[in-house]
């Protein structure tokens, strides 16, 4: 936050000051009474199983300089800065993001999609950083919580902004495109991550679509044109469309793709433009990524050449198929998330490699899918007989499924969840120099603890 004091947020929120000086400055909001960057606002958030109220003092201590309460009528004598009464901090927090989109100038981008969101943010951020300052958000503050956080720390000195928003439940896109007002939006792809919670992959379009909500007149949609549900989508009224893929249909188009062990490359190419394109991120679906990418930067008038070159520099994340070559086994640690499609796609990327002795997959549960959960896993093992894969080992109740899928036509281990040393052994006596491995499950299932162990065990051999 700049050039917002104690009076600005007490106005934003339509609070009430219970001690302290209206007059002080305010750089920071945290939600965390252990963290405080200096100047900032503590916002005490109730939560299922704790309320941040209990924090309040706790917060004071380590450097907030004024603080949310809706717990209070009073100031406790011991507090030491601002004390600002509201009805309620979430919602307080929401306005205050509002109230601070509203001093921006800049443009924002907003990205969103089933999977790829934070891939594609990153990609798009670099395409756009050839000809900008640009600010994005940080690690994964996508939520009603995290965005309005992410658009406090946006700068003076940024150029434009390109933002993550997530969802996961009904009504959550519509308070978040309230918050963030882009300018232009990107859908990736839609899905069944979170199906669980919305039902059906049509309910998670409309969700998603909630986007443009906050978009005022003149703005663009950018959707991937190679999804099914988005393919024949249109933007709202009083903005425009534009698909990015591999048909015919869309405006920003990738062809003569070729794969380097993995790496892609292509020509992308937009009206009479063709220009070619290669990534440090493996993966047929980083393709789409790159094009979204591309299409943003044009949009804002980054030269192409410019943008493609940003992106050559872009090579992953943790735990986002970042590939290790340790001990003569190439790792391929993917264990952020898992969904159908990035399981399929992680898998795409262990068959892409070049060389290998054995190509050897790890997968373990993908976690909100609903009831129709085994059938989606027994999908996967179906998927993984048209590949070049060696061995499958599975891990977890719902993983069992895609040993089912695979019928015995690929060798395949089954542990429970309880069994993960006994994983580790068996991982340990089965890879070999020369093997490729891939580790792919959601995030709690803790599968990357497991490649971090290989990752390791490689370095000190």
């Amino acid at each position: 936050m700049e050039n917002i004091r104690v009076k600005e947020i007490v106005e934003a929120v339509n609070g009430r000051l219970l001690c302290g000086s209206d007059e002080t400055p305010l750089n920071h909001i945290s939600i965390d009474s252990r963290s405080m960057k200096g100047a900032d606002l503590f916002v005490p958030l109730i939560g299922e199983k704790a309320d941040a109220h209990r924090f309040l003092k706790q917060a004071f201590e380590n450097g907030a300089a004024a603080s949310l309460t809706s717990e209070h009528d009073e100031a406790p004598e011991e507090l030491t800065g601002a004390l600002i009464r509201v009805e309620d901090t979430k919602k307080a927090l929401q306005d205050i993001g509002r109230y601070i989109r509203e001093r921006l100038t800049l443009p924002l981008v907003g990205i969103t999609g089933s999977v790829g969101k934070t891939t594609t943010r990153e990609m798009v951020a670099a395409a756009l950083s050839a000809g900008y300052r640009t600010f994005k958000t940080p690690a994964n503050h996508n939520s009603q919580v995290g965005v309005p956080i992410t658009i406090s720390e946006i700068s003076n000195e940024d150029g434009i902004g390109v933002l993550e928003l997530g969802m996961s439940e009904p009504g959550e896109m519509e308070v978040i495109a309230d918050i963030a007002r882009v300018d232009t939006a990107v859908i990736t792809n839609i899905g069944v991550t979170h199906i669980e919670n919305l039902g059906s992959r049509e309910n998670i379009l409309k969700e998603k679509l909630h986007i443009q909500d906050g978009m005022k007149a003149g703005g663009t949609l950018f959707l991937n044109g190679d999804n099914d549900l988005l393919q024949n989508v249109k933007a709202k009224e009083g903005c425009s469309t534009v698909y990015y893929g591999l048909g015919e249909n869309c405006g920003y188009r990738a062809v003569n793709i070729a794969f380097d062990n993995g790496f892609p490359s292509f020509d992308m190419v937009h009206g009479d433009t063709a220009l070619p394109v290669r990534l440090e991120v493996m993966g047929e679906h980083n393709i789409l990524n790159a094009l979204a990418a591309l299409a943003v930067a044009d949009h804002y008038g980054v030269p192409l050449k410019d943008a493609a070159e940003a992106l050559r520099q872009f090579d992953g994340f943790k735990n986002r198929q970042q590939i290790y070559v340790t001990g003569g086994v190439t790792v391929i640690d993917d264990t952020y998330n898992a969904s159908p499609d990035s399981m399929k796609a992680g898998i795409r990327v262990l068959a892409s490699l070049t060389g290998c002795r054995r190509r050897i997959a790890v997968l373990a549960d993908m976690k909100e899918l609903g009831e129709n959960a085994p059938l989606f896993h027994r999908e996967i093992g179906i998927f993984l007989t048209g590949q070049p894969v060696d061995e499958v080992v599975v891990y977890g109740e719902l993983a069992e499924e895609i040993a089912k899928g695979a019928e015995e036509k690929i060798k395949t281990a089954v542990f429970k969840e309880a069994q993960k040393q006994e994983m580790t052994q068996y991982l340990e006596t089965l890879l070999q120099e020369g093997d490729a491995v891939l580790f792919k499950g959601s995030n709690s299932m803790k599968l990357g603890e497991t490649a971090a162990h290989f990752i390791r065990r490689g370095t000190m051999e």
